[in-house]
């Protein structure tokens, strides 16, 4: 069963990554808005072609961010994060870079030094307020799954065909503060078996840490239902092995449960 968000601001939740995280969902709540087609995402399916696409507008956003603000403020309820995510991927609004322009002003007015973090799979990178946009952010979380292309195709299906090179050159224009999250799987799919944690793929996975020198790499596997049924976690023992070929290359790393 697919896992939707009902509005735009949720929480504070209890984040694996994130501590206490105030939530921001830019994105319809009826289905997901994604250019990616991710095999394990709680959001379920994407499929563009039921309906015409309605964002938010802006204005409606940034009330909603300040009343949550104001309301958090007032109550005294400590966050860690304000955390841009929801229902598929958030660069895709049209307004993504004013939304967070206003957001950074808003934390500073109420909650100076809570850290801001977007969770993006990379993939509008090309686009230069997007870059912007993310800049402002304190945290960037950018997905990669994969080394190779072909298991980037197979378990992000990407609406658009970009090679793991184009992931990777884009990623490198941060400079390093940039922070890498990976799912790890296993299972099978369309008739194949995926498995992400192979010599050969952690492989190429590493050359690509390594091109991108991101300052940490967050490694994972399952926690909620799949669209694809028949996907199963890695486990702890060998997460933790990944995270130590990551720290052997001088990479910051760690494994979130």
């Amino acid at each position: 069963m697919a896992i939707l968000f009902n509005g735009i601001v949720f929480g504070p939740i209890k984040s694996r990554r994130f501590g206490l995280s105030l939530g921001i969902n830019l994105l319809p709540i009826r289905n997901k808005v994604c250019n990616f087609n991710c095999i394990y995402c709680e959001c379920g399916w994407t499929d563009l072609s039921k309906e015409k696409i309605v964002y938010f507008d802006f204005n409606h956003i940034i009330q909603a961010i300040e009343n949550k603000f104001q309301e958090c403020f007032l109550k005294k309820v400590s966050i860690d994060s304000v955390t841009f995510a929801g229902n598929g991927e958030p660069t895709m609004h049209p307004d993504f870079l004013r939304i967070v322009e206003a957001t950074v002003e808003l934390r500073n007015k109420y909650f100076q030094g809570v850290s801001i973090a977007i969770l993006s799979n990379a993939a509008l990178l090309g686009n230069k307020k997007v870059i912007k946009a993310l800049l402002l952010a304190d945290r960037r979380v950018m997905k990669l799954d994969a080394g190779s292309n072909q298991l980037l195709n197979e378990i992000n299906m990407p609406l658009t065909k970009k090679e793991i090179k184009w992931y990777v050159d884009k990623l490198k224009l941060f400079n390093g503060n940039v922070s890498i999250q990976t799912i790890f799987l296993k299972g099978n799919y369309n008739n194949r078996y995926i498995d992400n944690t192979t010599a050969c793929e952690i492989d190429l996975w590493l050359k690509a840490l390594l091109e991108i020198g991101p300052k940490e790499v967050m490694i994972y596997t399952l926690d909620r239902e799949t669209p694809a049924k028949d996907l199963e976690k890695v486990s702890p023992e060998r997460l933790n092995e990944i995270c130590e070929l990551v720290i052997k290359k001088g990479i910051n790393a760690t494994v979130y449960l």
